[in-house]
């Protein structure tokens, strides 16, 4: 009897394509955002922005991360006792990450620098970022109900929200199934192709799945969400436009969405041409919303790269080397 020919591996894209997309998609927003724009427009608001506001606006982009953090360490509370400024730390350095490189390569890298420092599974720290990722969608979809309410969004934008409705209700339900169903959990793992690395995050949910430390979290993220209001409405009053604060919830919200897929560094281009559509939902002059947001993505960008640049030279190691050993890390754990 001849042996059995081997079965071809199936064909997988291309590393560099993601990247590729996400530069474009950049490259396409920003070009869109800049046609027929004059930059006259942009120096002008630079001259009568109110720097107070715009201070506020950035000292309040930083402090949302170090609430993250305090939301993080309150995760991972019924697992591991984690020292505060670390977590900071490994945060920032995430954040810095995500405004140099795409594709939010920031998420793994905070998650491996947490466990490497405090000896943990790194699964745990992705079962950590997935919890936190599903309880902001919540939030985040709420925020856009409301707003819903009040304003008519865009068919496109309709669209999203039932997406995120259903990936929401599929996550929560799967949350609901893994903490219930234990043992029926390890069953189903052993079958999958990727049990290992499967197993472990199902783990780590249970060790976090208490409702008491889920209840907090929700509460920080509540938190969390109103704070990501204030740079918004911080900047619109900086730059003399005649919005309320629920009007910064709407737009702060729509941005969020939009940058929700990762892409290139900083959003570039994405979040421009979020700002500008969420701004003419709201009556403001197209140039006047180009300019702001790219005000916008100067004033909350700045402050990130810098307390991301300072804590990552305080590792010693570079932000690639610090890249390349957390896809060492990921690929060691599955």
């Amino acid at each position: 009897m001849e042996p059995s020919a081997a079965l071809p591996r199936p064909r997988r894209s291309p590393a560099w394509l993601p990247q590729a997309l996400a530069y474009t998609l950049s490259v396409v927003c920003m070009a869109w955002v800049l046609s027929r724009y004059s930059f006259s427009n942009l120096k002008g608001d630079l001259q009568t922005l109110d720097w107070r506001w715009a201070l506020l606006a950035a000292l309040t982009e930083l402090a949302i991360y170090v609430c993250q953090a305090w939301r993080w360490n309150t995760l991972l509370n019924p697992v591991v006792r984690l020292g505060f400024w670390r977590t900071v730390q490994a945060i920032y350095i995430g954040l810095f990450a995500n405004e140099v490189l795409p594709l939010k390569i920031g998420e793994p890298i905070r998650c491996y620098l947490l466990a490497h420092w405090n000896n943990f599974r790194i699964s745990l720290g992705f079962a950590s970022a997935a919890v936190e990722r599903l309880v902001d969608g919540f939030w985040m979809l709420l925020a856009l109900l409301i707003t819903a309410a009040f304003v008519t969004l865009p068919e496109d934008l309709t669209i999203l929200v039932r997406i995120l409705e259903g990936i929401l209700v599929l996550g929560t339900a799967a949350l609901f199934w893994i903490l219930h169903h234990h043992q029926d959990n390890r069953a189903v793992l052993e079958q999958s192709r990727w049990a290992a690395t499967l197993r472990h995050v199902v783990e780590g949910l249970h060790l976090m799945g208490n409702w008491r430390t889920l209840l907090k979290t929700s509460l920080i993220s509540l938190l969390m969400a109103v704070l990501q209001i204030v740079p918004t409405y911080a900047l619109i009053k900086a730059d003399n436009m005649d919005l309320s604060f629920f009007a910064a919830a709407a737009i702060s919200t729509i941005i969020r969405l939009a940058t929700f897929i990762p892409g290139a560094p900083s959003n570039l281009g994405v979040l421009n041409v979020a700002c500008v559509a969420a701004l003419v939902l709201f009556d403001v002059e197209k140039d006047v919303a180009k300019s702001f947001s790219i005000i916008m993505l100067g004033i909350l960008t700045l402050p990130l790269l810098i307390g991301g640049a300072v804590a990552t030279a305080l590792t010693g190691v570079n932000i690639g080397e610090l890249r390349d050993r957390a896809h060492h890390s990921i690929r060691g754990s599955s």
